[in-house]
């Protein structure tokens, strides 16, 4: 609780409070979703399994409109890659050493993971478990990672899609979207291939909204290469925002604009679903040809507009609500821990099922049935318990990691000052060229190195998540996936420490 207090103490004014709440929000919300929709049945063997409950409470499906929540996950990861990526190039860093800090903190939990559940297949595997027992146990643990995947592609763009951000604005997302619908409609009438690139177009979507809300607070909100005849005209306050067309790198954030937004959002979405043909689930269920969460669509974007537009109203009262000391030290608390609590979600429930099951007392109501609604309060708080244990003894990895890589000394988007340049820190001073160029040919393999790593990594998570759940694999997960994870994994790992940056 001290550590919590000195931590809340020395918490930036100019913090935007109002985005690790609404991190920590998003995560609760996902796992709560996850955990309560669980059905738990015996498969023909004999063994537990499970699946969601939703397709049998058809009257749940608009409930997944507020708990559909990774919008809010890549639009916050929009607003903090942007932040350090503003900090980390006034310090005179590179775009390769600031995707190597960010790397840290997103892969060693999930490393700890990965080896953890690949050991644990090991010892069944020797313990006489046959792999079509095992994978299933494995694939559903590492559900979770199928996001992560999608977010890993995402932060290496970001230095590209910022500059785009930078040059045309509110443009950018907007164009992104008309590509989602050429996708959707792709696979509605062919060639659904079509639809293929919106698993990485629609979260940059979400995500460069994340950049012009950073804009936004940084009161710079004219379009790139002009500046207004009358700078007190343009409202740069916490509840303004520009209305300068969509070319403005800041995202309008008044009430108007917000309640436009919800309004808005709400309508396209219930046009999109009532009388057009996207199901009104947005969360994926089994004979869905439109599924609107993989790839997202556009009935998803918006939602997802209106959501924001919800998140905005909420934004003043929230900021006020997080300066007090409790609420903003339970935010530092969660947010601590926020990736290896979403990881081990699911490995809970695994654990949960499996002592029930040795001890003979696993429950298996139906689904949507009296007993099944009795159990979800005790099935959820015996799965905090599980997941707390889990937090406490792979907790720690995460929270060494955001200490390690957190910022010396406050950035320019905490402090609202001009970026000072200062002396480079090892990562960017890896680049800055010398008289015989060797240092920028560094660089270079560096950076090239980098961008294969991030490229491995989400190679393998992706090809964990399409690999059949029943796959025999003898380790879990598919042998070539976990190493070519290992290998990407660790060849950021040696990068970080200062691998090949030095003559």
């Amino acid at each position: 609780m001290r550590r919590l207090a000195r931590l809340a103490a020395r918490t930036p004014a100019g913090r935007e409070r109002y985005l690790d709440l609404l991190r920590a929000l998003a995560i609760v919300l996902v796992i709560l979703g996850h955990w309560t929709i669980a059905v738990v049945y015996y498969d023909e063997h004999g063994r537990p399994d499970g699946h969601s409950a939703l397709t049998a409470i058809p009257w749940a499906y608009p409930l997944t409109w507020a708990v559909q929540v990774m919008p809010v996950f890549f639009l916050v990861g929009g607003y903090a890659n942007a932040a350090s990526l503003a900090t980390h190039r006034g310090r005179g860093g590179d775009a390769a050493g600031w995707l190597l800090g960010r790397s840290a903190r997103l892969l060693r939990p999930t490393t700890a993971l990965i080896l953890v559940l690949a050991a644990g297949a090991l010892i069944a595997r020797l313990a006489g478990a046959e792999p079509s027992q095992v994978r299933p146990v494995v694939w559903f643990a590492t559900i979770p990672l199928w996001f992560l995947a999608a977010y890993l592609a995402v932060v290496p763009l970001t230095p590209l899609m910022y500059a785009l951000h930078r040059r045309f604005g509110l443009l950018v997302p907007l164009v992104l979207v008309l590509l989602v619908a050429a996708g959707d409609l792709g696979r509605a009438l062919g060639p659904a291939e079509l639809a293929l690139p919106g698993y990485l177009l629609g979260w940059l979507a979400v995500h460069q909204v994340g950049f012009a809300w950073y804009d936004a607070r940084q009161a710079d909100c004219h379009p790139p290469g002009t500046i207004p005849a009358d700078t007190s005209r343009v409202d740069t306050s916490p509840s303004g925002g520009g209305r300068l067309g969509l070319r403005t790198r800041c995202l309008p954030m008044s009430t108007h604009a917000a309640w436009a937004m919800l309004v808005g959002g709400l309508a396209v979405a219930v046009l999109l679903t009532g009388p057009g043909p996207y199901p009104v689930s947005m969360i994926n269920l089994p004979g869905q040809r439109l599924a609107n969460a993989a790839p997202p669509s556009v009935a998803l974007l918006a939602v997802a507009t209106a959501q924001l537009g919800l998140i905005l109203l909420l934004r003043d009262r929230a900021e006020r609500w997080l300066h007090r000391s409790r609420p903003w030290q339970a935010v530092i608390a969660v947010n601590s821990v926020v990736l290896t609590v979403f990881l081990w979600h699911l490995s809970a429930v695994v654990l949960l099922i499996g002592a029930l099951h040795g001890l003979g007392v696993l429950p298996t109501p139906e689904a949507g049935s009296a007993p099944w609604w009795a159990w979800r309060l005790p099935w959820v708080l015996m799965l905090t318990v599980v997941l707390a244990g889990l937090v406490a003894i792979f907790g720690p990895i995460e929270a060494r990691t955001g200490r390690s890589t957190a910022p010396r000394r406050p950035g320019p988007e905490r402090t609202g000052r001009t970026p000072v340049r200062q002396r480079p820190d090892r990562a960017g001073d890896a680049g800055r060229p010398r008289g015989d160029g060797r240092p920028a040919g560094r660089a270079v393999t560096r950076a090239v190195l980098t961008v294969a790593g991030f490229a491995a990594v989400i190679y393998a998570l992706a090809a964990n998540a399409t690999a059949a759940k029943t796959s025999p694999e003898p380790l879990g997960l598919p042998v070539a996936a976990l190493v070519l994870y290992l290998a990407g994994a660790g060849t950021l790992r040696l990068l970080r420490s200062g691998w090949g940056s030095r003559g």
